[in-house]
């Protein structure tokens, strides 16, 4: 295995991606008077060291390494960018007054979904959420985290004299062709303020439903219910499951100059041209049900909810579905059959939910492994959870590895599954005896559940047992 040198993480910032990949370079040991460098020796030259010297204004000392052990580190630490993407690569100086600026920046370019600013009582530290797993990019000193957070409050129109409560706030960011709102979350804890920046996708292009993760039988099921004049199609799992992704590709399929669509969003991820989105605004008043009393004097053809919370948004949901209008909406439940029983306990009649909804869906993401560096190994029917039953025990599997394609996370990119419930007939029949207990019926339709779908992706190659594990648990 190829060795990998530890770099402390409150030296890595002192040289950006850019250098460290155009040098081939990594920082050792940073001093007031000289800067100790690892480089790689294929690029070891008194010319190099001078050049160094003169960008970074600092004396240079440096260290030759191999060259796979430089690779390997820099393809662990330091962003790589391709030449079209190197002049908007940003340049990050934790000591600089645009560093939030850059932060944002080099957040976006990484795909990052959250940056998590956080103090501790021996250290300050800023995270990157990237596939869904924060990943720990910067060390901050101690005297200049309040300013940052007080510049981040100012941005977010926070009340910067507040510290003892939680505050929300919105920043819209603008820097030459990049735009897109940011979602701030302000928590006192022990130690400071932690502050969450939710970064918002504007575009849409890219979000096709043929490219979310359906089975080809399972999208043929969605795009047939969504195509019903009136119903409601509910979409659960957690939050970070990718519930809204899946339901603007529906919106997009759905958006047409013949139909009126309405959301009411908490918040507007993306920016639909043709559909009317609303902004949630507890704090006045506007909320989900109160919204959704509104769009049914709006003469709506399909009506989008970000998420029903209570009764009252459930009651309004289910009586625009019975005058008439499609339904789209997001609740949390742990299975696609879940979201019957959770109406129910929220006070909805079995009668009205088997004559409304069409459809149920349940979905989670899962990592994909790396297809340049995924290891085949032999696989022991014990790495499966004792409980969990399957006709199919492959005798190799895939695990991650790492290279340089994947930053050595051994993960590129993830895919939605899901469980695809069409509520027929049948279905509507059991819904009204209030009986919840379905799986017979399920094996009858070839219905798959959310860990057949996962370990099906697993015994294909795309996933690992580690990834898809906590789902066939969840089945038990």
């Amino acid at each position: 295995m190829i060795e990998t040198i530890d770099i402390n993480p409150d030296i890595r910032h002192v040289i950006t991606d850019q250098q460290a990949w155009h040098y081939h370079i990594i920082p050792k040991e940073i001093t007031p008077s000289e800067w100790n460098l690892y480089i790689d020796k294929e690029y070891m030259s008194e010319a190099v060291k001078e050049e160094l010297e003169l960008t970074l204004n600092t004396t240079v000392k440096l260290e030759a390494t191999d060259s796979e052990v430089i690779t390997h580190t820099l393809s662990k630490y330091y962003r790589k960018s391709d030449a079209k993407e190197a002049s908007a690569q940003p340049s990050v100086n934790i000591k600089s007054d645009d560093f939030l600026s850059s932060l944002i920046k080099e957040a976006k370019e990484m795909h990052s979904s959250d940056i998590h600013i956080e103090i501790y009582e021996e250290l300050c530290r800023v995270r990157f959420r990237i596939d869904g797993k924060l990943l720990e990019k910067y060390r901050l000193d101690k005297e200049n985290y309040p300013a940052l957070v007080n510049k981040i409050k100012i941005k977010a129109n926070i009340d910067i004299a507040e510290k003892r409560l939680p505050q929300d706030g919105r920043i819209f960011f603008e820097e030459g062709n990049v735009k897109f709102d940011i979602r701030v979350s302000v928590l006192p804890t022990l130690n400071g303020e932690k502050i969450v920046l939710r970064l918002l996708n504007k575009d849409s292009a890219n979000i096709e439903i043929s490219k979310l993760g359906f089975t080809e039988k399972q999208q043929a099921i969605f795009l047939e219910n969504i195509r019903k004049s009136h119903g409601i199609i509910l979409i659960s799992g957690p939050t970070g499951s990718g519930k809204t992704t899946t339901l603007y590709a529906t919106l997009k399929i759905l958006n047409n100059i013949e139909s009126n669509i309405l959301t009411i969003e908490d918040p507007v991820e993306y920016t639909l041209s043709g559909i009317n989105q609303v902004q949630l605004r507890e704090d006045i008043g506007l909320t989900f049900a109160r919204a959704l009393r509104t769009f049914l004097r709006q003469d709506p053809d399909v009506i989008m909810l970000g998420e029903i919370r209570d009764n009252e948004t459930a009651q309004m949901a289910i009586r625009s579905a019975l005058t008439g209008h499609l339904v789209l909406s997001t609740i949390h439940t742990n299975s696609a059959w879940g979201i019957i029983s959770r109406l129910c306990d929220m006070g909805i009649p079995p009668f009205l939910l088997a004559d409304t909804i069409n459809l149920c869906v349940a979905q989670r993401l899962i990592r994909l492994l790396c297809p340049h560096c995924k290891e085949k190994v032999k696989f022991d029917a014990s790495q499966l959870p004792s409980q969990f039953k399957s006709k199919t025990i492959p005798e190799y599997h895939y695990k991650a590895h790492g290279c340089e394609e994947c930053y050595y996370t051994g993960y590129k990119g993830r895919k939605a599954i899901y469980e695809v419930i069409p509520i027929d007939t049948e279905l509507s029949e059991v819904i009204k005896q209030n009986n919840y207990d379905i799986e017979t019926i399920k094996e009858k339709k070839g219905i798959l559940s959310l860990a057949e779908t996962a370990y099906s992706d697993f015994l294909k190659g795309e996933t690992s047992i580690d990834e898809i594990y906590p789902i066939l648990l969840n089945s038990l």
